[in-house]
């Protein structure tokens, strides 16, 4: 009996603190949207190996791999943008530098055996958000974070395959690694959201270009399926029978990626075509959205859940819903709509854990679903921090004061990305690209070889 008494004496005040620090998110309330991310931002920092000793700065621990912690890092520059907030700036950009690789694209060689075409936009997608944001800069003898996003994009450009179904860039960068085969949707649509980001940034419509050539290969190949003022996106499919036969599954981050892009390459053209695509791709959207909460409808509810990956493609969607409203303003009202009733759901979901705010999975169960991870969390996190976006400017560009330092011709000469090459226009008379084959081969393998012996 004593026992029982001790135990529910120790009991209470533990609840009475799991209550103190839950989350209770006022949507129209700046500061409580901030103190939610704050708490969130705080569960992101519990699988972060950088600051524990032996850890790798820029990684995340197992199961989660180098492109989520690309993703990780975009979401927490976003806390520091949105809720003005510098607790982990050191640790973001301290991230951002040590996984640029040697060549400043990030190839970084510890990753040539799992890195591919998408893992390298995501930390683009990281660097360009440091470059719109105005980010703490890198000392002037160092590239600036927007040289590091055109390197990027410049070596996903020089990797664009016509050999093979028209166009379209593969899921893998190296030959040896599984799904090197496989043309996928994000790859491309990573390059298409980084080219029209760094189109409006710069005033280089070249990029623009690009991103327009590759958004109607995706539509002629049947990854992209525009129809009645609503579009449909697919995950990809196999060179072996030249992309005939699709994959149908349809994710958030490919709609979104997409939908993104194309509200960037508006805001900077004001092309009605690029704003039917946008418009397009926002009532396609609709489908992943149940009383305007949204939810990953291609394996949440399903036998087989969502695996480790697919626990985070709404924090990339969440962003860039935030993304397209901005850019869009047609679109503002609908997106607005659906990140209000996303965050509150979302905020319901994260009462789990000791903490008493670890967040779950499934936004409209109203309550926490027994999930948790670091996808749920930077989900939480980008989806509550998207609610400012009505209340902070829109994204810089060089013209409005971005202080990012650019070279539009970064990443042109490195030899870490695959076999094949192929030109790059970026300003008017410079071709990048291409080397003797054999000189890259050796340059592939030895990268591999270093990679194995370290």
């Amino acid at each position: 009996m004593r026992f029982e008494v001790s135990l529910r004496a120790l009991m209470v005040p533990m609840f009475l603190a799991q209550q103190a620090l839950s989350i209770d998110l006022d949507v129209d309330s700046e500061t409580s949207i901030c103190d939610a991310s704050a708490l969130v931002i705080g569960g992101v920092m519990d699988y972060y190996q950088g600051t524990r000793y032996g850890g790798t700065v820029g990684m995340f621990q197992d199961p989660y791999y180098w492109w989520e912690a690309g993703e990780a890092m975009g979401s927490m520059l976003g806390f520091w943008y949105f809720c003005n907030n510098d607790t982990y700036e050191a640790v973001i950009y301290d991230a951002l530098m040590a996984q640029r690789g040697n060549n400043n694209d990030y190839i970084p060689s510890n990753q040539s055996m799992t890195e591919g075409n998408d893992d390298q936009g995501f930390w683009g997608l990281a660097v360009m958000e440091a470059t719109e944001r105005n980010f703490t800069n890198p000392p002037s003898d160092q590239p600036g974070w927007l040289a590091l996003t055109q390197a990027v994009f410049n070596t996903m450009w020089a990797r664009w395959d016509d050999q093979y179904c028209g166009g379209g860039l593969r899921w893998q960068i190296f030959t040896w690694n599984s799904g090197y085969t496989y043309k996928n949707t994000i790859s491309t649509a990573c390059m298409i959201a980084i080219g029209a980001r760094l189109g409006r940034y710069t005033g280089n419509t070249t990029y623009i270009d690009i991103a327009n050539e590759a958004f109607e290969w995706l539509e002629n190949i049947g990854f992209v399926s525009i129809s009645d003022g609503s579009a449909r996106v697919y995950d990809g499919a196999s060179i072996t029978d030249n992309c005939s036969s699709i994959t149908g599954l349809e994710w958030t981050y490919n709609i979104g990626l997409l939908m993104a892009g194309s509200a960037y390459a508006y805001n900077a053209t004001e092309d009605d075509l690029w704003l039917q695509r946008t418009e397009a791709l926002v009532q396609g959207a609709s489908v992943f959205f149940v009383d305007d909460i949204m939810y990953e409808r291609a394996c949440q509810g399903t036998s087989s859940g969502c695996n480790t990956d697919q626990r985070s493609f709404k924090s990339i969607f969440s962003r860039c819903l935030g993304q397209t409203a901005v850019m869009a303003p047609t679109t503002y009202n609908t997106i607005y709509t659906w990140l209000v009733a996303s965050a509150e759901g979302a905020a319901k979901s994260c009462t789990g854990g000791y903490d008493g705010h670890t967040c779950g999975l499934n936004w409209q169960l109203g309550s926490n679903d027994g999930n948790y991870g670091l996808g749920e969390q930077i989900s939480a996190l980008e989806v509550f921090d998207n609610l400012l976006i009505k209340d902070r400017p829109a994204p810089y560009t060089n013209e409005t004061g971005g202080t990012s330092e650019g070279d539009a011709s970064a990443g042109t000469s490195s030899t870490t990305t695959q076999l094949d090459t192929a030109a790059l226009n970026i300003t008017g008379g410079d071709k990048a690209g291409a080397g003797i084959i054999t000189a890259i081969v050796l340059a592939v393998i030895i990268a591999g070889c270093v990679w194995m012996v370290i």
